[in-house]
């Protein structure tokens, strides 16, 4: 059974945290000063024995000069400890969380008593510290009385910590790789270790100069500790910010494979207690099973083990692509039949185009989408983006102006634009003309791997089908890429991207009704540029096959790629539009015009009352609502001429005065974790481009998941005591001996 903490206002519990918790003291006088400090008026009326029998306080309650480590791995009170720090006044600011730890209202008697109490305990204690320096005879209590071995396995765990973590910032994985089947390269941890020793580390070279050269230091297992050790203590001091600030949107990354197993990268968007936006990477989640299990995962993560509320989730994005995205959909849809307010929204690191295309669950999409992410990591390399932009400058020799216009939109990330479709399509002759001639690799200077890559990416350009399906991903997506842009922009191109939606959702209708037109047009710009890659205009071999088994007449290709690839494209981003777009996500999206830039846009003639109940239950006092809306908007409107608006919300939290206004700055805390919204740091430092950096500095193989974790977290403080006292606490020193000697 897990223990709880009695205190108001405290949610800790056991399981969730490596703090010490303490029994109620048996004393009868200690005890009842214990449950006065702690305001819980339902207390009062239990013994000493029942309160010491059923309850219990966390360390975080206790002056730390009150808590003594006796050994390693052991925690206690001093005899004279007496709980002093409590939360009693948060309840306050959101009244829809109180429970039943009900906090004593203290009378001005109440108060009195505990006044001359305190008094009455600082003059035993000056008189104890003066009596105690007459003697001669004052210790240093707070200092944890350690055994000279006890003193000397801390500082070896010291030094094996500082070694894990600079693996982690530096990308160096545990193992080398093999040089060949007879003779392995030595063990990166093992020779580290060596490294240490030789530069003098005395902690390391006690423990292991009598160990035979030849021989391991450390196990698997043994590192394997280590690491989660390492892992959980930095995941800790970001949990602990995510608590603080309560409300939370969750974000999962592309599937990563460990040791054959896939895996959900998991992240966390939040405003810290500094009203900065966080995004931060907190660990892999298996992927096995079917929707209801991964959604049952996702909650046992979140709650039981790191101790946040889904009730507080408040939007959810999923970057996921290939075969995922079907999974991740169903996902989301079950999470927000949970929880309404956990918005499916589009993420923000991905282009709304892409992500549209991403979540059509139809082949011959998803083969366009692998090859473009194929295409994209093909081109990485200088040698292989050299040849693309001769290729180019060749295909379009007489045309040097859209030649030089490709050459520069085809550089680096061009695949994760939201303009893709449209420079693909112009890509196709030249993309096709470069895999050929590194196919045929004539000046040798194109390793093996590289050529098979090129030949694999030209065979399924130089389909037919796949000309079509880019052609019609291309103009379909045409009428959603400005919308797109603008929710990747900044907050006002968000507020008038949310209400111009009305209008993208028209002109998808209007090319819905007139399919057979725009089709017609679209087919015979598909032939055109085929004819230019000599690519046969025919329907798939694979369609055939089943037609004639099934003895139906031969259909033509035209109306064949109406109905399998055009009207299909058409009604699937119609139906994408809508989902990620509700009447809720669009209310969310609306209330951004609370920043004051916004306001100002629209003549400060604002209505976001009308779009609040979707957050009242958030807000400290929703009944002042419109009174506080209105003094917001006169704030703003009768400002001084050298005031100048605000325009994002970052901005807006940062102001001093905007603590005066309670529920706007709860409205826009809540607001600034949607995961559509961009980040305001520097966009190249994501907690998810530090991950793909982790991914594509090693071979599959050497990934590592805690070593990822602390390489993508290496600005979240770590604290060697802190992982050597945990470690001592999970894993006692006899034990570790004895592994280590076996």
């Amino acid at each position: 059974m897990p223990n709880f903490c009695a205190a108001p206002n405290c949610t800790r519990k056991s399981t969730q945290s490596d703090l010490a918790f303490f029994r109620f003291p048996r004393d009868p006088e200690r005890c009842r000063i214990w449950v006065e400090n702690c305001r819980r008026a339902d207390l009062e009326a239990k013994t000493s024995d029942q309160l010491n029998k059923h309850y219990r306080l966390c360390a975080k309650h206790f002056d730390p000069a009150m808590v003594c480590k006796t050994s390693p791995y052991r925690t206690v009170l001093k005899d004279t400890a007496i709980p002093t720090i409590f939360d009693l006044t948060s309840h306050l600011k959101n009244p829809h969380t109180r429970h039943r730890k009900r906090i004593k209202e203290l009378t001005e008697e109440d108060i009195r008593k505990i006044k001359e109490r305190r008094l009455a305990s600082s003059v035993e204690q000056l008189a104890s510290k003066k009596d105690a320096a007459e003697d001669g005879t004052t210790t240093n209590e707070d200092e944890p009385q350690l055994s000279t071995e006890e003193k000397a396995f801390r500082e070896y765990l010291r030094s094996l910590f500082e070694v894990v973590v600079m693996f982690g910032k530096q990308s160096i994985p545990l193992a080398a790789v093999k040089a060949s089947e007879a003779e392995l390269k030595s063990d990166n941890f093992q020779a580290l270790l060596d490294y240490r020793m030789n530069a003098g580390d005395e902690a390391l070279k006690k423990r292991f100069e009598a160990t035979a050269v030849n021989s391991e230091y450390l196990s698997a297992n043994q590192q394997s500790q280590l690491l989660d050790v390492c892992e959980n203590t930095v995941r800790e001091e970001m949990l602990m910010e995510v608590r603080e600030s309560r409300f939370f949107s969750l974000v999962t990354g592309d599937l990563v494979e460990f040791a054959n197993e896939k895996h959900l990268p998991l992240f966390l968007r939040f405003v810290n207690q500094q009203n900065v936006l966080r995004e931060e990477f907190l660990d892999f989640v298996p992927f096995d099973g079917d929707e209801p299990a991964l959604v049952e995962r996702l909650e046992a993560q979140l709650t039981d083990r790191w101790g946040l509320s889904m009730e507080d989730c408040r939007g959810q994005a999923h970057k996921a692509t290939g075969i995922s995205t079907t999974k991740m959909k169903a996902v989301a849809v079950l999470l927000m039949e949970k929880y309404p307010l956990a918005l499916h929204m589009a993420c923000s690191h991905m282009a709304l185009n892409i992500h549209l295309a991403n979540s059509l669950p139809f082949p011959n999409v998803q083969v366009v989408m692998e090859t473009l992410r194929r295409i994209g990591a093909f081109f990485k390399s200088q040698l292989t983006q050299d040849e693309l932009e001769n290729a180019v400058s060749t295909h379009y020799q007489k045309n040097e102006e859209k030649g030089a216009a490709l050459i520069q939109a085809c550089g680096p990330g061009w695949t994760e634009q939201h303009s893709v479709f449209d420079v693909l399509l112009d890509m196709l002759p030249p993309l096709l003309l470069c895999m050929n001639s590194i196919r045929d690799n004539e000046d040798r200077k194109f390793a093996a791997f590289v050529v098979a890559d090129a030949y694999s990416i030209a065979e399924t350009l130089a389909d037919f089908e796949i000309i079509v399906t880019i052609v019609i991903l291309k103009n379909v997506l045409t009428f959603t890429r400005a919308f797109g842009r603008n929710l990747q922009g900044e907050t006002l191109d968000v507020f008038f991207a949310a209400n111009s939606l009305t209008a993208v959702l028209h002109s998808l209708n209007e090319v819905n009704d007139n399919i057979d037109v725009y089709h017609e047009f679209w087919y015979e710009e598909a032939v055109s540029v085929a004819t230019v890659m000599e690519i046969p205009v025919k329907v798939p071999r694979l369609f055939l096959r089943k037609q004639r088994a099934a003895d139906v007449g031969e259909i033509q290709a035209e109306p064949y790629f109406k109905e399998y690839v055009t009207m299909p494209v058409i009604h699937g981003i119609m139906q994408e539009v809508e989902d990620m777009f509700s009447e809720t996500n669009l209310k969310a999206l609306k209330c951004l015009s609370l920043v004051p830039a916004v306001m100002g846009q629209m003549k400060f003639n604002t209505t976001e009352e009308n779009y609040a109940d979707v957050y009242r239950n958030d807000l400290p006092n929703p009944d002042t609502l419109p009174a506080e809306l209105h003094c917001w908007r006169i704030k703003w409107k009768h400002r001084g001429k050298e005031v100048r608006l605000p325009t994002t919300i970052h901005e807006t939290l940062q102001l001093p005065d905007v603590k005066f206004f309670p529920n706007v700055n709860s409205f826009l805390k809540v607001l600034s974790t949607l995961p559509v919204l961009k980040l305001e740091d520097n966009k190249s430092d994501t907690a998810s481009g530090r991950l793909q950096a982790y991914l594509d500095s090693m071979p599959a193989q050497q990934w590592n998941k805690s070593l990822a974790m602390l390489n993508v977290n290496t600005h979240v403080k770590h604290d060697l005591d802190v992982m050597v006292d945990k470690y001592c606490r999970l894993y006692p020193e006899d034990d570790f001996i004895s592994k280590t000697l076996c």
